[in-house]
C-alpha cells in the first residue's frame, strides 16, 4: 500500500494545480492517474484563461457576465471568488514561465470571447491549454511530487456508514495498466477528485476518449450527491467528422459564420443583433442547428465558419494551430476556404456537489475541475472560464486526518492548514442526500432520491443564494 498526506485522482489541470496548492501547504503529495499529465485533456483547451487585468476592467465585470451567461443559476458567492482571484492566478502562471501569447509592448495579449463585456481572455496562440499543462507539470517535476501516472482508480475507500454525511474517505484503490498490479493508495488527509468530463457518453463529443466521467461514478458510488447533471454545453464550432475542437478564438479574432445560402445568419437571421458570433456559445450552437433543421445547412449538417479576411500574418501568429487541425481532419486550408463546424458536446457544468474549499459531504473527499460543480456556471459556462476555474477553485486539504480508523503517519509532518479563500464566503460542507433511492430526472439520468439539507451561508449573501 502506497501512502501519502493526499492523494490527487487525474492529473490534468485541476490536478496539477491541487498537487501543487496541497504541497505549498506542507503535505505530502501523490498524483494517481490514468494518462501521463501532459497528455491529458486539458491540452485541448485552445482558447484562453479570462481575467480582469487591464484598465477598463474590473472583476465585477467578469462576475457579472459569468453570471449573465450562466442564465443566472450560478451561485454567486463562487462567482464573487472566482472573478477576484482569476488576476492573481494568471499572473502566478506567469511567474511560472506560462508562455503567454503577448501585445507589442510586452503586456499578456487578451482577445474578446463569447459573452464577455471586455477583451479579457488570455491565451497562449491556440495551444493554451498545452501549455497551461507544461508550465504546471514542471512545477509537479520541481517540487518532487510523485506521479504514478497509467495507474487507473477503480474506487474510493470510504467507511460503510449509513449516512453518508457520516462517512469519510481514506484513499482509492488502483490497478497498473502496464502490470495489472492493484495497489491500494491511503491518504492521511484527504482525496483529490480531479478526473475530468463525461463526454465520451455522448456520440459526438470534444472530449479525449479518456474523458468517461470516472470521478463523478465513484463520488456516487460513495453517496456523494451530483449537483446540475442536465446542464450540458454544447460548443458552437467543432468538426463535422470528429467532434474535434475549434477555438472560439476563431471568432474572437473575428471569424464569420456563414449558412449554405452565404448569410452571416447571427445577424440576417436575428438570432444575436448586438453579439454576432460572439453571443455564448449555448446561443450560438441553437442557431446553428435551427440553421440546418430549416434547411439552411451546408449538406443538412453543418454550417461554415469563415477566417479568411483575418490575413495569412494574423492567423499564422495567433491561429496556426487551427489550420492544421482543419487540414489534418477535414482536409481544408483555413487560408483559402471557410472550415466546416457544427455543434458538439463540449463540457459538463454539473458533477460532483461540493462548496468553495472543494469539500463535498463525504470527511475527506474533494473535488476540483470539471467533475466538481461549485456550481460556477449554472446552465452555460463562458468560454474562457474553465481554466480560471480549475486554477481558483484548487482544494488544499487541512492538516487534521479525517478521523483515526487508522493511526497518524509519525513519518510525515502535519501541513499546516491552508487559509481561507481571500474575499468568499463559502458555503459549509454539503450535505449529502440521505437514501441511497434513485429517481430519474428529466434527462434520464439516475439522481439520489432529490431531497437535500439545505446549505446555510451567512446572512449578509441570503439574498445571493438560490432556493435550496
Amino acid at each position: 500500500m502506497y501512502e501519502y498526506d493526499v492523494i490527487v485522482v487525474g492529473a490534468g489541470g485541476a490536478g496539477l494545480r491541487a498537487a501543487i496548492a496541497a504541497h505549498e501547504e506542507g503535505a505530502d503529495v501523490a498524483l494517481v492517474t490514468k494518462l501521463h499529465p501532459v497528455r491529458s485533456h486539458t491540452g485541448a483547451a485552445e482558447g484562453g484563461i479570462n481575467a480582469a487585468l487591464r484598465e477598463g476592467d474590473d472583476w465585477e465585470l467578469h462576475a457579472y457576465d459569468t453570471m449573465k451567461g450562466a442564465d443566472y443559476l450560478s451561485d454567486a458567492p463562487a462567482v464573487d471568488t472566482f472573478a477576484k482571484d482569476a488576476p492573481k492566478e494568471v499572473v502566478q502562471l506567469e511567474h511560472w514561465g506560462m508562455p503567454f501569447s503577448r501585445e507589442d509592448d510586452g503586456r499578456v495579449s487578451q482577445r474578446p470571447f463569447g459573452g464577455l463585456s471586455f477583451p479579457r481572455t488570455t491565451y497562449a496562440g491556440a495551444e493554451t491549454g498545452h501549455h497551461l499543462l507544461h508550465t504546471m507539470y514542471e512545477q509537479v517535476v520541481k517540487r518532487g511530487i510523485d506521479v504514478f501516472d497509467e495507474w487507473y482508480v477503480m474506487n474510493l475507500a470510504v467507511t460503510d456508514e449509513d449516512d453518508p454525511e457520516e462517512r469519510t474517505c481514506h484513499g482509492c484503490v488502483a490497478y497498473d495498466i502496464k502490470s495489472g498490479e492493484v495497489e491500494g493508495f491511503r491518504a492521511q488527509n484527504g482525496v483529490i477528485l480531479a478526473t475530468g468530463g463525461l463526454g465520451q457518453v455522448y456520440d459526438h463529443t470534444t472530449n479525449a476518449v479518456a474523458n468517461t466521467g470516472d470521478g463523478a461514478a465513484m463520488a456516487y458510488r460513495a453517496g456523494v450527491p451530483l449537483e446540475d447533471m442536465e446542464m450540458i454545453q454544447f460548443h458552437p464550432t467543432t468538426l463535422p467528422s470528429t467532434g474535434v475542437l475549434i477555438s472560439e478564438g476563431v471568432r474572437g479574432e473575428g471569424g464569420i459564420l456563414y449558412n449554405d445560402n452565404e448569410e452571416r445568419f447571427m445577424f440576417e437571421h436575428g438570432y444575436a443583433n448586438n453579439d454576432g458570433e460572439l453571443a455564448s456559445r449555448d446561443v450560438v450552437s441553437r442557431a446553428e442547428l435551427t440553421e440546418v433543421n430549416e434547411g439552411r445547412g451546408i449538406e443538412d449538417e453543418y454550417v461554415h465558419l469563415d477566417m479568411r479576411h483575418l490575413g495569412e500574418e494574423r492567423i499564422l501568429d495567433r491561429l496556426e494551430n487551427i489550420l492544421h487541425l482543419a487540414e489534418d481532419f477535414e482536409g481544408v486550408d483555413g487560408l483559402d476556404e471557410p472550415m466546416p463546424v457544427k455543434p458538439g458536446q463540449h463540457y459538463a457544468m454539473g458533477g460532483i456537489e461540493c462548496n468553495e474549499n472543494g469539500e463535498t459531504c463525504v470527511e475527506g473527499l474533494y473535488a476540483a475541475g470539471e467533475t466538481a460543480c461549485v456550481s460556477l456556471h449554472g446552465a452555460n459556462r463562458l468560454g474562457g472560464n474553465a481554466l480560471p476555474e480549475l486554477l481558483v477553485f484548487a482544494p488544499a486539504p487541512a492538516s487534521t486526518p479525517p478521523a483515526a480508523i487508522w493511526p497518524p503517519r509519525a513519518s510525515t509532518p502535519a501541513p499546516p492548514p491552508r487559509a481561507k479563500l481571500a474575499n468568499s464566503t463559502p458555503r459549509s460542507r454539503p450535505g449529502c442526500w440521505r437514501t441511497p433511492k434513485t429517481t430519474p430526472s428529466r434527462t434520464g439520468v439516475l439522481w439520489p432520491n432529490p431531497n437535500p439539507s439545505c446549505r446555510t451561508p451567512s446572512s449578509a449573501n441570503v439574498t445571493a443564494w438560490r432556493n435550496c
